[in-house]
C-alpha cells in the first residue's frame, strides 16, 4: 500500500485534496506527471519532474532524456533549482521572484495550462475518487497516454 498523497487544501483548510504536477514538450505532449497533496509546493517537485522523463526516441543514435531548456513561472524560482539544472545541462527560463515577467512567457505557458485543461476533463483525476495512490496514478498515466 502506498501512502495517500492528500494533504490540506491551500483554498479550504477543512477540506484535504491533492495535485497534479506536470511537465511537458512544446507541443503539449506530457512527459513526466506526478501526484503530491495538495498543500505541497511546485518547486520541491521540479526535478523529481526533470529526472523523472522517460527517454525520448527521436533522431537515430541515443533517445534524449533531458530537455534543452526549462519553462517555468515565478513559483519555480529558486537558486538551488536554477544550479541543478545547469548541472544537468538544462537552461532555466524562470521569472525571478521580485522581477518583472519574462516577455513572452505567458505564450508558452500557456501550453502547460492547455495540457492541464486536457488532463482535467477526465472527471476522475478532476475529482479524486481513489483513495489508493496507486490507482490514481495509474489513471493519471493512461490519461497522460491518450493526450498523447
Amino acid at each position: 500500500m502506498g501512502e495517500a498523497a492528500i494533504g490540506p487544501s491551500p483554498v479550504d483548510r477543512r477540506k484535504t485534496g491533492s495535485k497534479h504536477h506536470l511537465i511537458c514538450d512544446g507541443k503539449g505532449t506530457p512527459l513526466q506527471a506526478i501526484t503530491t497533496a495538495a498543500n505541497v509546493n511546485d518547486i520541491t517537485q521540479t526535478l523529481a519532474l526533470v529526472d523523472g522523463i522517460p527517454p525520448v526516441a527521436g533522431r537515430p543514435g541515443h533517445p534524449r532524456r533531458r530537455p534543452d531548456a526549462l519553462l517555468g513561472d515565478k513559483a519555480y524560482d529558486s537558486r538551488a533549482v536554477r544550479r541543478e539544472l545547469r548541472k544537468r545541462r538544462i537552461v532555466p527560463v524562470i521569472s525571478r521572484e521580485g522581477a518583472p515577467n519574462i516577455q513572452g512567457l505567458g505564450k508558452l505557458r500557456y501550453v502547460v495550462e492547455q495540457t492541464f485543461a486536457l488532463l482535467h476533463q477526465f472527471k476522475r483525476l478532476a475529482v479524486r475518487w481513489e483513495r489508493r495512490l496507486e490507482l490514481h496514478d495509474a489513471f493519471l498515466s493512461l490519461a497522460c497516454s491518450l493526450i498523447c
